[in-house]
């Protein structure tokens, strides 16, 4: 869990992933509007919860985890897991649309919304994007406005249970309405930024943003 942490790149999934981005893969060109289909285009459903990585589970427990939230903000943040829970908790249920294709509908989360943590840490009016970094070393970046939506949440449970380590344990993002790897597992830090910063995949071949429904799979 240390500052100069950097993620593995040499997983068969990762390099997979690498070459579908540079192939185009599982695009199909379709349009749907999500008011019309709950599916978005290329994907299908799983009841299984499929375990992606790249490559390394890092061994983080509660009595050892912290939050760091920090950068373009009023009021920095450093949690322990008890500070974390002691905030304000919230139950939504969301689907999960995964980039490699695979969707798993009515997930149970519990955690802390992106919107009480926000009134927490009060990003300052130049902050415009979100850096996530995980305690394997991965990051992904998101807009203020797509981090702030109403269902987004850093959550610790799912299906009333505490998460588990091989899915983000003991918290993880769950951001709904993008691809899920914008979901940053183990998380670690919530860095706001005046300019946005690619992360791990978004500088490998995949989109920026990762809107499902416009199949924004790679840059």
């Amino acid at each position: 869990m240390s500052d100069d942490t950097e993620p593995p790149g040499n997983s068969k999934l990762t390099q997979s992933k690498q070459r579908w981005a540079r192939e185009g893969k599982f695009l199909t060109g379709k349009v749907v509007l999500p008011e019309d289909q709950r599916l978005p285009p290329g994907q299908h459903l799983t009841k299984d919860w499929p375990t992606l990585d790249l490559g390394l589970t890092p061994k983080v427990d509660r009595v050892r985890w912290r939050l760091d939230v920090h950068g373009a903000v009023e009021q920095p943040i450093f949690w322990t897991f008890a500070d974390f829970m002691a905030q304000k908790q919230t139950k939504f249920v969301s689907d999960i649309h995964c980039v490699t294709t695979w969707s798993r509908y009515d997930n149970a989360w519990e955690g802390l919304a992106v919107r009480d943590l926000l009134a927490a840490c009060r990003p300052r009016a130049d902050a415009r994007f979100v850096v996530l970094q995980s305690c394997d070393g991965y990051t992904t970046n998101l807009t203020l406005e797509d981090f702030a939506a109403e269902d987004a949440l850093l959550a610790h449970s799912w299906s009333g249970e505490p998460l588990e380590l091989e899915h983000g344990g003991p918290v993880r993002v769950v951001v709904p309405h993008l691809y899920f790897w914008k979901s940053a597992k183990w998380l670690q830090r919530i860095e706001f930024r005046e300019h946005d910063a690619p992360g791990y995949w978004e500088v490998r071949g995949y989109h920026n943003r990762g809107d499902p429904w416009a199949e924004e799979r790679y840059s």
